[in-house]
């Protein structure tokens, strides 16, 4: 099977060039995983898919026309990912948002299985990024369609034997991974990088934040410093895709044996 893109719920529908997600990144995308043909935690997904909307004063589809373009590719969703996307719509020339502006809805399903499946399940091999991610708390935690800095910093290596980067900010703190979120496990406390300047927040992240604290495990956003991630009992990346997968080195670094990971993949999971 081939990639199927549904724009405004018609396949093979043209993106108009002067659409602002295409000259501006004016947009928010989430990537889903497909599991027995259903989206995995569907309706967290559009809650934040709209709710980084709203930051970006972009009217967010009602949930049924998601739902009706998925209704469009049934029988075609056995497996792979699902990539939903919102820009702000077409407009003129110029960095101003248009005054009545039509959002952009796009649906993508790619049937390839993620490259995360082949992944080594007792642990990930990381690296420290040299890109050094920018501040800007206005648009901290939403998972935006300017992804420069992730592109720059995931073409810093072509090997196989790493599969994921720490991105750090200018001051040394670690924000994420090029394509996940950080958990550091440390004196008892799950301890998560801070998004109040920079880095994506996603519902991988925030399922697990609240499904630890209400299992009763002591939970902590942040500021991390690389030396206390060195320090850690155990580190842990996260994403949709990937759900939560302990790091069993980050350099020099090793971490042989799982602490905690396998009960919190558990209440992720769950």
């Amino acid at each position: 099977m081939s990639v199927v893109c549904l724009v405004n719920g018609i396949a093979g529908a043209a993106l108009d060039p002067l659409d602002r997600g295409l000259q501006y990144g004016d947009g928010v995308f989430r990537t889903l995983r497909l599991e027995n043909g259903k989206p995995r935690w569907w309706e967290e997904q559009l809650a934040k898919l709209a709710a980084d909307a709203a930051r970006l004063a972009i009217a967010c589809p009602e949930a049924s026309l998601w739902q009706s373009d998925l209704a469009n590719l049934a029988g075609r969703l056995s497996g792979g990912v699902i990539k939903l996307l919102l820009t702000r719509g077409s407009g003129a020339r110029g960095y101003r948002p248009p005054d009545a502006a039509t959002a952009t809805r796009i649906l993508i399903h790619d049937p390839t299985p993620p490259v995360s499946d082949t992944w080594p399940a007792e642990g990930l091999n990381a690296r420290i990024c040299d890109l050094r991610m920018s501040v800007q708390p206005h648009l901290a935690g939403i998972k935006h369609l300017n992804r420069l800095e992730n592109v720059l910093a995931r073409a810093e290596w072509n090997t196989p034997e790493i599969h994921e980067g720490l991105l750090l900010d200018a001051e040394g703190h670690v924000v994420s991974g090029v394509m996940s979120n950080l958990f550091v496990w440390r004196d008892g406390r799950l301890l998560t990088p801070s998004l109040e300047q920079c880095g994506v927040a996603g519902v991988a992240r925030a399922r697990l934040l609240r499904r630890a604290t209400a299992a009763g495990i002591a939970v902590q956003e942040t500021r991390i410093g690389l030396d206390e991630v060195l320090a850690a009992e155990e580190i842990m990346l996260s994403n949709s895709l990937i759900g939560l997968r302990r790091v069993s080195r980050l350099g020099e670094r090793a971490w042989p044996k799982p602490v905690i990971s396998p009960q919190l993949a558990s209440l992720l999971d769950a």
